[in-house]
């Protein structure tokens, strides 16, 4: 079941996936704890579960409005450097426990984040300020200030507020996407606005 579901019941949890697990624990705990309930039961019990589980991955991989009040969505907590104390507060926590999570990703200044994004399942993701990331050829060259890529288009659905936040139109995009040898938003899978401010399909759809 876990193979199946892509391991998420390992790491990675979703509140969906945290049911999941407990569900599945519990199944089996009383098949070897309750006498009158067989193998065969328990067999039978996890292959619906099962199949329930996917079903749900299923839905909500191609009903994306269903993933947000289902398993959430990620919170900005520092953007452009700055701290949002309401999404802190939002999520009930405090800046001792915001400072536990930065150490956690080796940042041991609020200062040195450029932003900080708290992912459904609990972990936080860290974009570091340029003058702190560590250092590469490219270093030699004078620093751009860190921005962070913004999602266009997922599955062939444009991100509309998202296209509007960076005053374009559906026309400008099916222009940028024509450069690149792209028909429409359609026949791309995943593309962003990287840090230049520059289109960039990362995946295409597959025929």
């Amino acid at each position: 079941m876990t193979l199946l579901l892509g391991k998420k019941e390992i790491s990675a949890l979703t509140p969906f996936d945290f049911i999941s697990a407990v569900i599945l624990g519990d199944l089996v705990g009383d098949t070897i704890y309750e006498k009158e309930h067989s193998v065969l039961m328990l067999i039978f019990t996890l292959a619906v579960w099962t199949l329930l589980s996917v079903t749900f991955e299923k839905v909500t991989l191609h009903l994306p409005k269903l993933r947000k009040p289902l398993e959430g969505e990620p919170e900005v907590f520092i953007r452009d450097g700055k701290i949002d104390l309401g999404k802190l507060r939002k999520n009930n926590l405090d800046f001792k426990q915001l400072r536990m999570m930065l150490r956690a990703k080796d940042t041991f200044s609020v200062s040195e984040a450029a932003y900080a994004i708290y992912e459904p399942n609990g972990s936080l993701s860290i974009l570091k300020k340029a003058q702190y990331e560590p250092a590469t050829r490219e270093d030699l060259i004078v620093l751009p200030e860190s921005t962070l890529p913004l999602s266009i288009i997922e599955d062939g659905i444009v991100q509309r507020q998202t296209l509007s936040s960076l005053g374009q139109d559906n026309a400008w995009l099916a222009g940028e996407l024509r450069k690149q040898g792209f028909n429409g938003p359609q026949s791309v899978a995943y593309a962003e606005i990287n840090e230049e401010g520059e289109l960039a399909v990362i995946s295409s759809v597959s025929h």
